[in-house]
């Protein structure tokens, strides 16, 4: 596993995550479909947990893409991993917890996101 890589991915998808919730782009409608905005958690521990769970995500990506990996079959994975692993399990929790379709498509999406730029990097840079 290249370290370096990894950390790229770690940090781009930190940053789409930055986009994805910002009110650009989905932050609005999660906030909405929360009933408000978080009101526990110092933004530092906030930030700071969520970077390091960005980077445990890429380290497992990498270990599961392999070495030298093409842009195509990186790019499968992440959709898989994304769909298929990630927002499917949501999907389960968000059912149980009575979460909404809507909340479930930004939370579930960004981790499609995430997951298929983990691809691109690793496919580009593997």
């Amino acid at each position: 596993m290249n370290i370096w890589i990894t950390l790229l991915a770690a940090v781009s998808s930190f940053v789409v995550g930055g986009l994805w919730y910002s009110p650009m782009l989905f932050g609005k409608a999660w906030i909405a479909e929360n009933g408000g905005p978080p009101t526990t958690g110092h933004p530092a521990k906030v930030f700071g947990v969520s970077f390091a769970f960005s980077l445990l995500a890429a380290a497992c990506f990498a270990v599961l893409v392999g070495p030298s990996p093409t842009l195509e079959s990186s790019l499968r994975l992440g959709a898989l991993v994304g769909a298929g692993l990630v927002a499917a399990s949501f999907g389960i929790n968000y059912q149980f917890a009575q979460r909404t379709f809507r909340l479930w498509l930004i939370d579930g999406g960004y981790h499609v996101a995430q997951f298929l730029l983990f691809g691109v990097v690793f496919g580009l840079l593997g």
